[in-house]
């Protein structure tokens, strides 16, 4: 099994991506997130509804909602770069939303553009030079109600 295949099967184990949220990303593991999927696509990550993720206002979190979008985007770039077998650095440089209706329910953050962000880090470790990549993350629940759609945009850059 090669490093781009092993890293993909511990994002997707239930037990694997637990172990690897709670060693590096501790608040995400708290909150509960899960990836749901991760392929050549892109990544479905789930955020669960309840007292972890909730705001005052019996909604959740808006902050919830932006790791979860951050993640859906993050463990693709981080599968291709893998992948690539090259050192690349990944850095989020910007993060935009938009919030469409009250999220009360779990919800799943999707990005779906993978082709286009593999052809950014391609193109950061081809031309030697950073690329700036922006992915798109819809948030919705389960009955299909968009609650969210975010912009994480990345800055992909070959390590020398």
């Amino acid at each position: 099994m090669n490093r781009g295949e092993m890293y993909r099967s511990v994002f997707t184990n239930p037990l694997g991506i637990r172990a690897l949220l709670w060693s590096k990303l501790p608040l995400a593991a708290f909150a509960g997130l899960r990836v749901a999927r991760l392929d050549e696509t892109g990544a479905e990550v789930t955020l669960p509804a309840g007292w972890k993720t909730q705001n005052p206002f019996r909604s959740t979190y808006f902050a919830a909602q932006a790791m979860a979008a951050e993640m859906s985007t993050g463990a693709p770039a981080l599968w291709f770069i893998e992948q690539s077998g090259e050192k690349v650095s990944s850095l989020v440089t910007a993060i935009s939303a938009k919030f469409t209706k009250k999220a009360t329910k779990e919800a799943r953050f999707v990005f779906a553009d993978g082709a286009a962000m593999r052809a950014a880090i391609e193109q950061a470790v081809r031309t030697d030079q950073p690329v700036t990549y922006a992915a798109r993350s819809i948030g919705t629940q389960r009955d299909g109600t968009q609650v969210a759609e975010f912009t994480v945009e990345w800055s992909f850059r070959k390590k020398t």
